[in-house]
């Protein structure tokens, strides 16, 4: 089963056992954490595409461990007037391993009456 999560922003497709990287989120290391904003389920070819959301499908995370990405650097220069500028960031990220996807089986469209 793989659906399609909207975590910070960010949309990650997932399947069970997957661990993901993600921006810093405030949860507690080894906490399991439900996410109920679930863009997509595919389950065995059964597709269910929510509007916006997928009504009943949650994807629960476990949270690994908090880090910091490797260094980027950020080097500015104008030729020939001496402007130079060197800078470096780490932005801080979230490992989540996904532990389950849940999602209610697509609803069969009722027979409507004709009059």
């Amino acid at each position: 089963m793989n659906a399609i999560v909207n975590i910070s922003g960010k949309q990650f497709r997932v399947s069970k056992g997957d661990i993901l990287k993600v921006n810093r989120q405030e949860w507690k290391v080894g906490d399991k954490v439900k996410i109920n904003d679930v863009l997509l389920t595919d389950n065995k070819g059964k597709i269910s595409v929510g509007n916006p959301m997928v009504n009943g499908a949650s994807v629960t995370v476990k949270i690994l461990e908090h880090n910091r990405e490797k260094k980027i650097l950020i080097y500015k220069k104008k030729r020939r007037k001496g402007y130079q500028r060197k800078n470096g960031h780490r932005q801080g990220i979230t490992l989540l391993e996904v532990v389950k996807i849940g999602a209610k089986s697509p609803a069969k469209p009722e027979k409507q009456e004709a009059n």
